[in-house]
């Protein structure tokens, strides 16, 4: 691969990453929120939320206090704001205090206030308050599970709801009568409010029943007490029509196709022609397959699109965890489009977490170049050993291809690129 792929493949990640960065995407949409005639109140959770917070401070017309919370590393420096950090993807005991405190900030307002709510990808985590009789190291359990089962974020979202005590709409009903507005950062594909964050604003379509359905599909060893609490009535989060979301307004501020898009606009002017799959899911190996199909039929017919071409896609895959090893899902993607690949038609590939943080790892993701196949064989690097072990994170990291950005501090899930190059 020429350093111009190495350099344009980077060139559209971070194209991607901006177009979601709130200090871009948010002051558009904050100029047409009124001010309230009394308080302003600002609350939110995900990996965006000091980023936001931080776009309120400077931009909002009128005085703010409240609180939002983010994942470890992900702060950013705010004065009226306060901003707490906190574990993801596995909650912990800060995440469960702030959720706390948030459900405090938005108690006792009156029909002249106003409540800002700023919700991205990670909430769901960031805001661990179980519901009354769960413990947070019971709710951890089930997440962990989860987690490593292959559900799809819906499928998860729809446990993590119907086991907390502010998400599911529950935010919104503890802050009525005072008008809610939520500005999202949208991470899940289709763009489904009630799923970004499991929808701590947002009417909840799901059912106990359902959560209960994803356990059982997924096989999921769950405590006692929750699964007590999951057969309860108690536990139904608040549905479509319910009147305390009649002054609630959700308001998606960026989303992955934005990113796709400004990807695509980069890529044009480099002279490929961009051919955007869209946001998907499924295991990240057998989306690298398809991904494998679709690069080489490009390669050798000129179909559907003739080379040059860059293939880009997001959403968010699964992996479900059978090895030991570390690596994120997008690693898990290359490295499954490597070996499905072997250096086939010069192709080059990029494949990262628009938050930065691929997994539980320190990188964003990796880039596959033309030779990474052929550069593992010669090192004694064992690509299809450490696939089998769930390793695409030492893969790389041998190869010297690993993409470290740190923090981004948005998050519209993953990124994917395959450069197909002119035929020769």
């Amino acid at each position: 691969m020429s350093d111009d792929h190495r350099k344009l493949l980077r060139e559209m990640f971070d194209a991607a990453v901006g177009a979601a960065h709130p200090s871009v995407c948010l002051p558009p949409y904050l100029a047409k929120v009124a001010p309230p005639k009394g308080r302003t109140v600002v609350v939110g959770a995900g990996k965006a939320a000091a980023a936001m917070a931080a776009a309120v401070e400077k931009h909002y017309p009128a005085p703010v206090e409240g609180l939002v919370v983010t994942r470890y590393e992900h702060g950013a420096p705010t004065s009226r704001i306060e901003v707490v950090e906190a574990s993801h993807p596995v909650p912990d005991a800060a995440g469960r205090e702030a959720a706390k405190r948030v459900l405090k900030a938005v108690e006792g307002l009156t029909e002249d206030d106003l409540v800002l709510a700023l919700i991205s990808g990670g909430g769901s985590a960031l805001l661990a308050l179980p519901a009354e009789g769960v413990s947070l190291e019971e709710k951890q359990i089930v997440n962990k599970a989860l987690l490593k089962s292959g559900a799809t974020i819906s499928e998860m979202n729809s446990v993590r709801k119907h086991l907390s005590a502010i998400k599911g709409g529950r935010l919104a009903r503890a802050a009525a009568p005072a008008r809610v507005v939520a500005l999202m950062i949208s991470d899940v594909p289709g763009d489904d409010l009630s799923v970004i964050a499991s929808g701590p604003t947002v009417p909840d379509a799901t059912t106990r029943q359902d959560a209960l359905a994803v356990i059982a599909k997924y096989k999921i060893e769950a405590p006692a007490a929750a699964l007590a609490h999951l057969n309860s009535p108690a536990c139904e989060t608040p549905k479509p029509g319910d009147p305390i979301f009649e002054r609630v307004e959700n308001i998606l501020i960026a989303t992955p196709q934005g990113s796709l898009d400004a990807a695509a606009a980069v890529a044009k002017k480099a002279g490929f022609t961009p051919c955007i799959l869209g946001d998907l899911e499924g295991e990240s190996r057998d989306v690298a397959l398809v991904h494998a199909g679709i690069a080489k039929q490009i390669a050798l017919h000129g179909q559907p699109f003739e080379p040059p071409v860059a293939i880009i896609s997001g959403g968010e895959t699964t992996v479900t965890v059978r090895g030991k090893g570390k690596g994120g899902r997008d690693a898990e993607f290359l490295l499954a489009l490597t070996l499905a690949l072997e250096g086939f038609g010069g192709i080059s590939a990029i494949a990262c977490d628009t938050d930065g943080i691929d997994g539980s790892e320190d990188n964003a993701g990796a880039i596959m170049t033309p030779d990474s196949f052929a550069r593992a064989q010669k090192a004694g690097v064992d690509l299809k050993a450490l696939f089998a072990n769930n390793d695409a994170y030492t893969a790389f990291e041998k190869l010297g291809d690993l993409i470290v950005t740190g923090a981004t501090r948005t998050n519209v899930n993953d990124f994917r690129v395959i450069l197909v190059p002119k035929r020769v």
